[in-house]
């Protein structure tokens, strides 16, 4: 299986990590580390040499609670390290946004690849990321950051996400949006409790019913915390076997902030996958 992203394809024949740098001042996981646009190029280039498969820009946190940032200020902070990425790689980039100036400012910068939190469902967005050619991530969540974690709830899982998903991938359909350019990520912690981050875990096998290949995001998340008693920075051996577990569910790229140790994690979860018969990926 290949992903295209307009002016380049990602094989999926094995697992894929995706790397995560945030340029903004409160992402849960490393705020501000990366806001100043040389640091977070620098760390971008970390990741590839630690072998990453593509990059995740993002100048917005999605965190819970979290509030919506204008495009003028998601450019300012993205676009010098998408563009400097770009001069020193070639290597694929995602921007991690919802916003469709945003998406069609960081297209035009270099970035191949669209991660949208709200699955296009912010104005202009299906219109932006249609015309863009990039590939496209169509994520889950229930609510908005701000108020995503007040008390979600569900009548079935994964049922309720695989219908979500569904009905996001018709819509790029209709909007002329060809499936060789979809993935779908269940988005874990995102409008869910931790029962239902495990229960989507361990039935992540069913969003194969929509065709597409899997973006799981789990790295250092509260629900890791929780379960083990570690701090954010403490998470690095959850995170990794979160990953594991979630490959050999059939998924196909990981989004991690961890990355040298998740490569090499599902390097040994795949070489005994194949032995094994393959995974859930196709």
């Amino acid at each position: 299986m290949r992903l295209n992203l307009g002016r380049q394809t990602l094989d999926l024949g094995s697992p894929r990590v995706m790397g995560i740098v945030n340029v903004t001042p409160d992402s849960f996981s490393d705020p501000g580390r990366h806001l100043a646009s040389d640091s977070a190029l620098e760390a971008a280039l970390r990741m590839l040499d630690e072998g990453a498969a593509i990059i995740d820009i993002g100048g917005e946190s999605t965190r819970p609670g979290s509030t919506p940032v204008p495009a003028a200020v998601q450019l300012e902070r993205i676009l010098p390290v998408i563009e400097g990425l770009r001069r020193e790689s070639g290597a694929p980039i995602a921007v991690d946004t919802g916003n469709a100036v945003v998406m069609s400012a960081a297209v035009a910068a270099g970035a191949d690849m669209i991660n949208d939190v709200y699955a296009l469902q912010q104005p202009g967005a299906l219109e932006a990321a249609a015309v863009s050619g990039a590939g496209i991530c169509l994520m889950h969540m229930r609510g908005r950051p701000a108020t995503m974690q007040d008390a979600p709830s569900y009548d079935r899982l994964p049922g309720d996400v695989v219908a979500f998903l569904s009905d996001r991938v018709r819509a790029c359909r209709a909007a002329g949006i060809a499936d060789d350019r979809l993935v779908v990520d269940p988005g874990f912690g995102f409008g869910k409790t931790d029962e239902h981050n495990l229960v989507l875990l361990a039935g992540l096998g069913e969003l194969r019913a929509l065709g597409l290949p899997v973006l799981v995001g789990l790295s250092r998340k509260g629900t890791l915390g929780r379960l083990t008693g570690r701090r954010v920075d403490e998470r690095l051996a959850a995170g990794v076997a979160a990953a594991v577990l979630a490959v050999e569910r059939g998924a196909s790229i990981v989004r991690t902030h961890d990355v040298a140790a998740t490569v090499d994690a599902l390097k040994i979860a795949a070489a005994v996958l194949a032995r094994a018969g393959g995974s859930g990926r196709d």
